[in-house]
């Protein structure tokens, strides 16, 4: 099976990438940072780190902290967030139906016996 991951480079500085953009999708589900990183085994500083990088990345922020209640704070995806995942998933689509000829000609030029060595 061949994929095609897209990485987003932003001038001056900054990226997003399939595991921002999951993360941003798990923070949604789960409405938690610590959730969405261990839904992705990763650690919390790890996801919050990339959080608070994606808030500076952009004009808004991406996510934001939930007033603490009987159940705790939490995290919520803003609506400005869902409209990166929007964005992002439709250049993801929008790639694949541009490409999938050049992917298929090179899967089927892949030698099915190699076995890739670990690194």
């Amino acid at each position: 099976m061949t994929r095609l991951h897209i990485r987003i480079d932003f001038d001056p500085a900054g990226a997003i990438g399939p595991g921002k953009i999951m993360l941003l999708e798990r923070i949604r589900d789960t409405g938690s940072i610590s959730a969405a990183g261990r839904a992705l085994g990763m650690s919390y500083r790890r996801a919050w780190l990339l959080v608070d990088d994606m808030n500076r990345l952009f004009k808004e922020p991406v996510v934001n902290a939930a007033v603490g209640g009987r159940q705790g704070g939490g995290t919520v995806l803003t609506a400005f967030g869902e409209q990166v995942i929007d964005h992002y998933r439709a250049v993801e689509r929008e790639a694949r139906v541009a490409t999938a000829h050049r992917l298929a000609a090179l899967q089927a030029m892949v030698n099915p016996d190699y076995q890739a060595e670990e690194p």
